[in-house]
């Protein structure tokens, strides 16, 4: 045990004392405000493209359909260059388009909008532009057109013309609250995924960080030919139950000085920025607001977690790191160079790659079948169960099944890389095969 503790010690003073270290854990809480607040704050400012209204619309309707749409585009966009229409018949339209096309490739134009009789019935409208790939370009075209369309037919249906303007203008902002075992809880709908999406980030990220950070440090004491004094003094399995512990602290310590780093930027900072983006009205009432907030209101969108899920998340980040680097050190034993290490990894990276994967598809559904059968697999269980836990609650049982079905993986994951990494610390050469590792696994003692 006291061996143990020195390789330990080891592992956690250097990593903790590094200077990048300090630097990636004082840099972390600002780079999560850039990823998650940033894009929200400037989202809610930005704009289409100043020439969206400039474009040629062909009127295949037989109807005042295509100057409908220029005279919204031009009332809504009056910054914008004005819209042109062009009136065409069904037969004629094919070489309009090709006009317009040209049009488009010579000139200010930035496309051009082509309506028919499926735009009057409501099932299609074709905007072909340079600008075509811009989703905010497009989905205001979209939305304008489409209010048309639905203007002309309460129009038809003998409503006031100044009702149906009152009633396309129309928005709905919808707010959304989870609830679970215990009822209403805190925080939103949006704001219980968006923390959901960050815990198993976080903890996918320290994974793969600290996971490749063992690999690389055995491969390199390998190389320079360090591991065969150490392993004259101290057994292999010590030495690498002293590597996993020791770095799996320094993630942990790491994790924790983040929180306590994001909760603060997110009590003194946030309110600054926010003051910084807004008009002088709203500055003074952003300040009024901060000075009477306090540490729970300024992250009233965190949602709120039991103290036995939070130990559950806290199990799955110290298993799924103790599965994968016991891995990733087995993997670090077997190369002979750094420059083997990636082509070595790819399986266990494309283990955890397949996680990061499969976490959109959960976070829309993360009730359904997939969800549930992922978040039960051991390898893929430390990313999304937490995932799932953060969105939906969670049977007891499934989390409990989840989290021995881990550990179960890690004794296995523990027993075959300790072989491996018993007989590939002192081998040199050539890059075992696989029936060579077999023989490792099956001779070490």
């Amino acid at each position: 045990m006291g061996k143990l503790g020195v390789v330990f010690q080891r592992e956690y003073l250097e990593r903790v004392r590094s200077k990048w270290f300090l630097l990636g854990t004082l840099l972390g809480p600002l780079f999560f405000l850039l990823i998650f607040v940033a894009p929200q704050l400037m989202g809610g400012r930005s704009a289409s493209s100043e020439n969206v209204a400039h474009i040629l619309v062909l009127d295949a309707t037989g109807s005042r359909m295509g100057a409908r749409v220029a005279d919204a585009l031009r009332e809504g966009y009056p910054t914008s260059p004005a819209p042109m229409v062009e009136k065409t018949s069904d037969s004629e339209l094919p070489l309009a388009q090709d006009r317009a096309a040209l049009l488009v490739q010579h000139s200010a134009i930035v496309g051009f909008l082509v309506l028919d009789s499926s735009t009057v019935a409501g099932r299609m409208a074709t905007y072909s532009g340079r600008n075509a790939t811009s989703m905010r370009d497009v989905e205001v075209i979209r939305n304008v057109v489409r209010q048309q369309v639905l203007s002309a037919r309460m129009e038809r249906a003998g409503i006031d013309p100044q009702q149906v303007a009152a009633f396309s203008k129309l928005r709905l902002e919808m707010r959304t609250q989870k609830i679970g075992d215990k009822g209403r809880e805190k925080g939103s709908g949006t704001g219980a995924m968006l923390f959901g999406y960050a815990v198993a980030m976080l903890l996918y990220m320290m994974i793969v960080i600290y996971g490749q950070t063992i690999m690389r440090g055995v491969t390199e004491e390998k190389t320079t030919r360090v591991a065969e004094v150490v392993v004259s003094s101290v057994k292999t399995d010590v030495l690498l139950a002293g590597k996993v512990l020791g770095v799996g602290l320094v993630a942990i310590t790491q994790v924790v000085a983040w929180i306590v780093l994001s909760l603060a930027t997110m009590y003194y900072v946030l309110p600054i920025i926010q003051q910084s983006l807004g008009t002088p009205e709203q500055m003074l009432a952003a300040r009024a607001a901060a000075q009477g907030a306090d540490a729970s209101s300024m992250v009233a969108g965190i949602p709120s977690i039991s103290l036995g899920a939070a130990f559950a998340l806290f199990c799955f980040f110290v298993l799924g790191f103790v599965l994968y680097a016991s891995l990733f050190a087995a993997v670090g034993a077997m190369v002979n160079s750094q420059e083997d290490i990636q082509q070595a990894a790819t399986p266990v990276m494309l283990l955890l790659v397949s996680s990061a994967i499969f976490m959109p598809p959960i976070m829309a559904n993360p009730g359904g079948t997939l969800a549930r059968t992922m978040s039960l697999i051991p390898f893929s269980a430390p990313i999304l169960m937490p995932l799932r836990m953060t969105l939906v609650p969670v049977p007891w049982w499934e989390v409990t099944g989840s989290i021995v079905g881990v550990m179960l993986a890690c004794v296995a994951a523990i027993w075959l890389s300790a072989r491996i990494y018993r007989v590939g610390l002192l081998m040199y050469g050539k890059k075992p095969s696989l029936a060579e590792l077999v023989r490792w696994v099956k001779y070490a003692r």
